[in-house]
């Protein structure tokens, strides 16, 4: 009965995500980061919230995707969505500077959601929330590439992550915030 018990449980481990295995000693919103003009932004403020965390880049192939992320700021943030925008040299494809980065996104984009300071996503530099995300949810929540998304529910833990090929108005990525939002 014993080895029974142990094989359902092994089979079992293998049908659901990590974030059904994660044991979060923190949530997202327990995190802070600055603001892209150096203002402390505390998470906390976004709790019943959902996030969706994308590490941006100025000169990246994806960065038509910040018309995309702009949308969906523009069309769920009055329903509980934070669009939440990190840029990232982590790839070599950032501004050198946090003044150049805002003023990219404002001229080219039109951008007015949340975007942090140029900060690491991968590796030992890699800001705390991305060290979480990775401990908590595996390698798949650790950015591949620029654009990146890290989906957060309402209780401040990852529901999902989507590569940077997946268009953030995706009906995949859409649903996903909708179903959270209770849309």
């Amino acid at each position: 009965m014993r080895k029974l018990i142990l094989i359902v449980i092994t089979v079992m481990m293998f049908f659901f995500k990590n974030q059904a295995l994660a044991n979060y000693d923190k949530v997202f919103f327990d995190f802070k980061i600055d603001n892209i003009i150096g203002e402390k932004i505390d998470f906390q403020d976004y709790k019943n919230k959902v996030v969706l965390l994308v590490n941006t880049a100025s000169y990246c192939g994806f960065t038509k995707q910040y018309d995309d992320l702009q949308k969906l700021w523009d069309q769920y943030k009055k329903d509980g969505l934070i669009v939440l925008g990190i840029p990232s040299n982590s790839f070599n494809q950032e501004k050198k500077d946090n003044k150049e980065v805002k003023e990219f996104c404002e001229v080219n984009f039109n951008i007015n959601f949340p975007m942090s300071t140029i900060t690491d996503v991968k590796g030992d530099n890699a800001h705390e929330i991305f060290k979480w995300a990775k401990k908590n949810y595996g390698k798949s929540a650790v950015p591949k590439w620029n654009f990146y998304k890290i989906l957060i529910n309402k209780e401040g833990k990852i529901e999902d992550t989507f590569s940077s090929f997946t268009k953030p108005t995706s009906n995949k990525i859409v649903s996903k915030i909708e179903k959270l939002l209770k849309i």
